[in-house]
């Protein structure tokens, strides 16, 4: 019990004393995973659009796919990742294996279905009426899309804050990846588990209590988001 108390108080020693190699940590993780988080949302937005808004040959196939990849494992896209970057994979000659980049790209393999998927389902909630009644009032179909997609803006935000939480969690991709360097590819969650199997639990509590903290507010966004957007209807 002592070493927990004594664990905790070091931790929060680190934090208040603003420790250099805690902040560039934090600073890597919340780069890799905003970097990750913007390509995602773009194009998972995109292509969730896409899929709303237009009718094509085995949509349902490619929506039924997108659910599916909303749960990849991992260590699974750590590893097709690997393989493509790696120096026999198509990309090995980018050389971006073990490097920040590649955990952006194992991030964002992550994100995009979460970002995609569920931006297609708020798209698809929208009441028809107001489509109709746009059209009808002589919008453009780009007008028409711009009024669905802000109908569905609390659906879209949702989605892209459920998806930042996901990468800001995630270890297994970026571990295989990114190699967890020291000062070039650790980030919060490699670092916990690093610093935990070598004993030094100060560090690896206080990369725990921002990632806590950042959780917490990431689940406490959503919710709001999400009540705002129950009450406005």
């Amino acid at each position: 019990m002592e070493t927990i108390i004594e664990g905790f108080r070091r931790a929060f020693i680190l934090i208040f004393n603003l420790d250099a190699e805690l902040l560039s940590i934090i600073f890597l993780s919340l780069k890799v995973s905003g970097l990750a988080l913007i390509i995602a949302t773009v194009t998972g937005l995109l292509v969730g659009a896409h899929i709303g808004f237009r009718q094509f040959p085995l949509k349902g196939m490619i929506i039924s796919l997108m659910n599916t990849f909303m749960g990849l494992p991992p260590v699974v896209v750590g590893l097709f990742v690997y393989l493509i970057l790696s120096r026999s994979g198509p990309l090995g000659f980018m050389g971006l294996l073990y490097t920040p980049s590649a955990m952006v790209t194992a991030q964002t393999v992550l994100a995009f279905p979460i970002v995609a998927s569920l931006c297609h389902s708020a798209i698809i909630s929208v009441d028809p009426i107001i489509k109709q009644s746009s059209l009808t009032l002589g919008a453009t179909p780009f007008q028409v899309t711009i009024m669905v997609m802000k109908e569905a803006r609390y659906g879209i935000m949702s989605g892209v804050i459920a998806a930042f939480g996901r990468v800001m969690a995630e270890v297994g991709a970026i571990l295989i990846v990114g190699g967890n360097i020291a000062g070039y590819t650790r980030v919060m969650t490699t670092t916990i588990a690093l610093e935990t199997d070598k004993g030094n639990f100060e560090l690896a509590l206080a990369l725990g209590i921002i990632l806590l903290t950042i959780s917490l507010g990431i689940n406490l966004g959503l919710h709001l988001i999400q009540r705002k957007g129950t009450v406005s209807r």
